[in-house]
């Protein structure tokens, strides 16, 4: 029912869209992500300083030579969402040395270029104008948060050049009729509580949940991403579709907690910048809800409120945290972890095989060779964005050069035989560029490690889930 929900609220979106400057850091790469400064010229009216990295690659498959592709990308490396944009960066720049030891694109070297946005969407569109009309970049990959990627799209589609996106789910990006967005992930934000629920029917009729929780409490940060997930659960507001006279929207009700069964009994919001957590941990104590769903912005967001809650001492039988698959979750909560369930769309579980340079490339490939590269094993912030990448790579070896409008053409047709294969999955995209037949991944946080449990069969390692969530 869920799905069908979903692909029928799809299908209606495609129709009636068918009807109808900042000071920023910079940094350039290649070959190996080696930088070499060059003084921190001013090269835009940003006064942007740049720092750029040699053209030459060790050569798996022969050395790259000619001018170099560029792939640019506006991340927030400092500010509200540091810790998902520095791994950003990571796995796009491990994804172009990658490219770079097989000899590059078309037999050309591929460099990274990045600025630090701060965290700001105002700074996400300067640079990525810069990016287009100064820098001359070939190719954009997107931001993080919703947030940031909602404007950035737009200046992309404007200037018509394609715009993948690693990690901006809310559904209002992708009801603008735009011809050049695609997403590298599952479902939008909206349909996150579908999985929850998913979990929540599977372990019960397995006999893993004897009582099923009656009632829930909904907090969640005011951003596009948090809010988004919130509102699934909660069944609205509607979504109006820009364009659209008289308007068109997409209902969210009754939410996926009505459709389960469950009563809520308590929702909050927070803006950007709260601090007063423990305020917060005892007004959602005080309802005592049986499910807690916790929508953040940041995984910063998600720890402190985790410590706040095991501070006041509440306890409920299930908890889902919309952030939380980041190692320093788990490195940062300790035992607090324990329990938390966590959405995602990448597991290392799932060997998934991708192609890369025209080789095969799995997701076995992938977290050897970052582990052997970094020092430390990737998470889902740095395996998204090497997805990204992986695709973009893809449409412009089929293409034959960076062209845009031709990148844009051939992904839109992709099909089940002929996909975009990644160490993610396959990905065919539907006409608003939403990615079909996916769904999220479920783990949880047991005893130190995120476990994989839902869905159960399709790969090794899938455990039972623990319930109810073990005290703090």
């Amino acid at each position: 029912m869920r799905r069908a929900r979903w692909i029928a609220l799809t299908a209606a979106l495609m129709m009636i869209l068918a009807a109808c400057g900042d000071t920023a850091d910079t940094t350039t790469t290649a070959g190996g992500g080696a930088d070499t400064t060059t003084g921190g010229a001013d090269t835009t009216t940003g006064g942007a300083d740049t720092t750029t990295g040699g053209s030459e690659t060790t050569a798996g498959g022969g050395e790259a030579e000619g001018d170099p592709i560029v792939f640019a990308s506006s991340l927030p490396l400092t500010g509200e969402f540091s810790i998902a944009g520095s791994k950003h960066q990571a796995g796009y720049q491990f994804c172009v040395d990658e490219l770079n030891a097989r000899g590059g694109l078309l037999g050309r070297p591929v460099e990274l270029l990045v600025e630090d946005n701060r965290s700001d969407s105002e700074v996400t569109v300067t640079q990525t104008e810069r990016f287009i009309n100064v820098e001359n970049a070939d190719v954009l990959l997107g931001t993080f948060s919703s947030l940031l990627g909602f404007p950035a799209s737009t200046v992309a589609e404007q200037n018509g050049m394609i715009y993948p996106v690693p990690s901006s789910g809310a559904l209002r990006l992708w009801v603008r009729g735009y011809q050049h967005l695609f997403y590298f992930q599952q479902l939008p934000a909206e349909y996150t509580g579908s999985s929850i629920v998913d979990l929540l029917d599977y372990y019960e009729e397995q006999g893993v949940i004897t009582e099923r929780p009656q009632t829930a409490a909904v907090v969640n940060a005011d951003d596009f991403f948090a809010a988004a997930i919130a509102n699934g659960f909660k069944g609205g507001p509607p979504i109006e579709i820009p364009g659209t006279d008289p308007v068109e929207t997409v209902e969210l009700a009754p939410g996926f907690l009505a459709e389960a069964g469950l009563e809520l009994v308590f929702e909050e919001t927070w803006p950007i910048g709260y601090t007063d957590w423990l305020t917060l941990a005892n007004s959602i104590r005080q309802a005592d809800a049986d499910f807690l769903s916790v929508s953040t912005a940041s995984p910063d967001e998600a720890i402190a409120l985790a410590q706040a809650l095991a501070t006041v001492g509440y306890q409920a039988p299930l908890v889902y945290m919309s952030q939380g698959a980041q190692t320093e979750f788990g490195e940062a909560l300790g035992d607090i972890a324990n329990g938390i369930v966590i959405h995602s769309v990448w597991s290392d579980t799932a060997n998934f095989e991708g192609v890369l340079a025209g080789e095969p490339y799995s997701n076995e490939d992938f977290i050897n060779g970052f582990t052997e590269t970094n020092g430390a094993a990737p998470d889902e912030d740095e395996a998204i964005p090497f997805a990204v990448c992986q695709g973009v790579a893809q449409a412009i070896e089929a293409t034959g050069g960076t062209d845009n409008a031709a990148l844009s053409e051939w992904m839109h047709t992709r099909t089940d035989e002929e996909p975009v294969s990644t160490i993610m999955g396959t990905y065919v995209w539907d006409e608003q560029g939403l990615p079909a037949g996916r769904s999220f991944l479920v783990n949880q946080w047991q005893d130190g490690e995120l476990k994989f449990v839902l869905p159960v069969g399709e790969f090794p390692g899938t455990v039972d889930l623990v319930y109810p969530k073990p005290e703090w």
